[in-house]
């Protein structure tokens, strides 16, 4: 049980780190934004081993405290810190309050009322740091460059490349699906009415259809909620890409990736559901690369005083 505790928070600690979330020290009035990079570049895990070399206990005490009074903490950092990253790179925009200047990216629709999941186990990684915060927000780029749950394969890989991820980064980070719940609103369309025609996806399970049926009726239930990964809800497992074999998985997007129109995906699906430790690897270096997306350094941005506004104001 104490080996099971150690690696929970372990975990804990990864994706707090990993998430958008920038921290204000009081003592000194230190500020400091938390990111890594992949290869380093400019980062290193030794940023703060002068200026605060406590920063990985006082991270660790934070995290402790926010799961104790939240246990979905973990999957909720985890979808905060993709949605910042695929928006204008790893820079805490997301985090902006509305202000005179920029409307918050909060309430763009694939952030709005933003899901939150449960959490224990799963991989960690180290993580470099010294990335700064930016300066303001990108309202309409969040509701045009996050990944939707309606794209089909092709439109996923596409948004990836995009970004300089590839079909790897793609699987891989699909799997944080793990975790975290989902509306009814997100896939009721695969239910029962998928092309126009009244019919459902034709590629979900017939048992798994019938279950979401009994959450999503055909009108009304929007707000209803259902797991993404209804086997193991709690943990960060592979159980993700089994079910995606079987035909239950719960977003379009998800099952999508196991459609066969793109080879290297589909058998990238099959590996990670049959290899968990490959699937830790390769999300724990996939969460690293997406972490590098155009960070800033040196004098862009600022280090943030608050987390929700920028220090001007």
């Amino acid at each position: 049980m104490e080996a099971l505790k150690n690696n929970h928070l372990k975990f804990m600690a990864s994706i707090i780190l990993v998430s958008t979330l920038t921290m204000s020290l009081a003592q000194g009035g230190l500020g400091f934004g938390l990111g890594f990079g992949f290869g380093y570049g400019l980062f290193t895990p030794n940023f703060y081993d002068n200026s605060c070399p406590q920063v990985n206990d006082v991270v660790m005490s934070v995290l402790d405290n926010a799961i104790a009074q939240d246990p979905r903490m973990a999957a909720s950092l985890l979808r905060l810190h993709f949605h910042d990253c695929f928006v204008k790179g790893c820079e805490a925009s997301v985090l902006l309050d509305n202000s005179p200047s920029f409307m918050s990216e909060k309430n763009a629709v694939p952030n709005a009322n933003s899901l939150r999941g449960f959490e224990s186990g799963g991989p960690s990684w180290e993580l470099p740091l010294g990335r700064r915060d930016s300066t303001t927000a990108y309202f309409n780029l969040a509701n045009t460059t996050i990944p939707a749950p309606v794209f089909n394969v092709q439109q996923l890989l596409q948004n990836f490349l995009s970004r300089g991820l590839d079909a790897v980064d793609l699987v891989s980070l699909s799997g944080g699906h793990t975790l975290g719940l989902a509306r009814c609103t997100n896939f009721k369309k695969r239910l029962y009415n998928q092309n126009g025609n009244n019919q459902p996806d034709a590629t979900i399970e017939m048992t798994f259809l019938n279950e979401l049926r009994g959450v999503c009726p055909p009108s009304g239930g929007d707000n209803n909620l259902t797991p993404l990964d209804y086997a193991t809800p709690r943990s960060f497992d592979n159980s993700y890409f089994k079910l995606i074999l079987e035909g239950r998985g719960l977003l379009f997007s998800d099952q999508q990736l196991y459609s066969g129109n793109f080879p290297i995906v589909t058998q990238l699906v099959n590996l990670y559901a049959q290899d968990e430790n490959l699937f830790f690897n390769d999300f724990a270096r996939s969460m690293v690369k997406m972490g590098n997306l155009s960070p800033l350094l040196g004098n862009d941005g600022e280090i943030r005083q608050n987390c929700h506004r920028v220090n001007y104001y």
